[in-house]
Parts: structure tokens; C-alpha cells; sequence
């Protein structure tokens, strides 16, 4: 197992809790924290086990629940797409 710099230790600490307020997507805490979506993911997945354990499991219930939701966001998207371009065409 690698030491992690206290300043990426505290940028995940922040994600978690973060992510645990507010259950925001892994695109949403990208932004936030000024990240790439595959640093968040990172920080979450497998950063975050090393860190604080009870945490990472809280936090994985979340991503877990966001995985399970995914195709009702994606099919929401699509349909407000499609509703805006109608629109546009009237």
C-alpha cells in the first residue's frame, strides 16, 4: 500500500463528505472540487478504502444507488432533448 499526500487525504475526506450532503453524481463533485470525473472516481473507489473504511462504505451505498438510477437520469435527458427540440421546431 502507497502513503497518500495529506493534501489528496483531505481533497477525498472533502469529496466523501461532500458527497454524503448533498448525493451529488461523480460529474457534479468534479466540478465542484475543480477535478476530472476519473480523480473523483478514483478518490472514491479506491483512495477513500485506504483512508477511513466506515466512510467508503457510506459513500459506496450512494454510488451504488446513483449505478441503480442511471438509466431513469439517462432516459429523463433524452426526453427533455427531444421535448426542447420540438419546441425549437414549432
Amino acid at each position: 500500500m502507497f502513503k497518500i499526500k495529506k493534501e489528496i487525504q483531505e481533497r477525498v475526506k472533502n469529496e466523501a463528505k461532500y458527497i454524503l450532503k448533498t448525493e451529488l453524481t461523480i460529474r457534479e463533485i468534479a466540478k465542484k472540487y475543480h477535478v476530472s470525473k476519473s480523480t473523483v472516481h478514483k478518490d472514491l473507489q479506491s483512495r477513500l478504502k485506504d483512508i477511513d473504511i466506515d466512510l467508503f462504505l457510506l459513500v459506496d451505498n450512494i454510488l451504488k444507488k446513483h449505478i441503480y438510477l442511471r438509466h431513469i437520469r439517462g432516459g429523463e435527458s433524452t426526453r427533455q432533448k427531444y421535448l426542447k427540440l420540438k419546441k425549437s421546431l414549432t
